[in-house]
């Protein structure tokens, strides 16, 4: 089956042009069938790449998916249009009594931040408050994943000396998850942050398990069952120049920015990168969707009963 979105939304011409299944939305309503609802909370500046990035792993699996793009209710975005906003986005508060399978909530430019001094720091905390009554599973992704272990386990950030930037090498160490079946002993994943969570800080009462960590990177993929979430530090789904355009951005604006580690072919700016990610990054998504049809309940009233 394929993942509904709205038919003008421009993430649907990427998504046809790659062979991913897109639904209409008349198509969709004439099947006999219940899609799995999952909200993206889109905290990032660049709304519609991000869009693209997450419809394209949702929409290559077998289920019906109804994807549903949602804003911080008090918070207006600089770097998308407010055309855009406005036709495609729902506010928070304007689906607060709605309930969903599956919510991602995404990364945000504001990692250096305390938790506290983000501007719309109380309805995300109320957010992820929400989540406990009407969403069945959520994946936070890179700050949005600090966040949420700060508000729900109170851990801590810690700032790097310098940005973790690069492809690294991770390690999984539960082979015999559901979120990590047909997964390798290793592989690679994006990495672009200014902070990091540490292992000493995670609670001692082993209520989170830590699904995947690189030597050099640290913490990547934690599952907090009591929460029935996911948090999730580095980008899985990066596109393939994703880093590439970060690296280019920072240049052309004169500031501080190394070569992300293990990227360019021969550490060369000017060859383009291989993706070494892309197989991964589907199979981790696959697997949460998976797991979300499998448990969720079928009547939608009874998500977070």
């Amino acid at each position: 089956m394929p993942i509904r979105i709205p038919n003008d939304l421009p993430a649907r011409r990427t998504l046809e042009s790659e062979g991913v299944m897109v639904m209409t939305e008349a198509s969709a309503a004439r099947q006999d069938i219940r899609p799995l609802r999952i909200g993206l909370l889109n905290l990032m500046p660049n709304k519609i790449k991000t869009e693209t990035q997450f419809a394209r792993l949702i929409g290559a699996t077998p289920l019906q998916v109804e994807l549903t793009l949602i804003k911080i209710t008090s918070h207006t975005p600089k770097n998308t249009s407010a055309d855009h906003m406005l036709a495609f986005y729902e506010d928070w508060a304007d689906v607060a009594d709605q309930k969903f399978d599956g919510f991602i909530v995404t990364g945000a430019p504001v990692e250096l931040l305390d938790f506290e001094d983000v501007t719309y720091w109380n309805e995300l905390a109320a957010i992820y408050a929400w989540t406990q009554t009407h969403v069945h599973s959520t994946f936070n992704i890179c700050w949005g994943a600090q966040a949420a272990l700060w508000h729900f386990h109170k851990v801590p950030k810690h700032a790097l000396p310098r940005k973790r930037f690069g492809v690294y090498t991770h390690r999984n160490l539960k082979p015999n998850s559901p979120y990590l079946r047909g997964f390798s002993d290793d592989f690679s994943i994006p990495v672009s942050r200014w902070t990091e969570n540490h292992r000493a800080d995670l609670p001692g009462d082993k209520q989170l398990e830590i699904l995947m960590e690189s030597d050099e990177a640290g913490l990547c993929l934690i599952s907090d069952p009591a929460h029935r979430s996911l948090y999730m530090f580095n980008h899985i789904e990066y596109d393939t120049t994703s880093l590439a355009d970060e690296y280019w951005r920072d240049r052309t604006a004169g500031k501080s920015i190394e070569l992300p580690a293990n990227y360019f072919p021969n550490n060369d700016p000017e060859l383009p990168p291989e993706n070494r990610w892309r197989s991964h990054a589907h199979l981790l998504f696959g697997n949460w969707i998976n797991e979300v049809y499998q448990t969720t309940p079928f009547d939608l009233s009874e998500i977070g009963g």
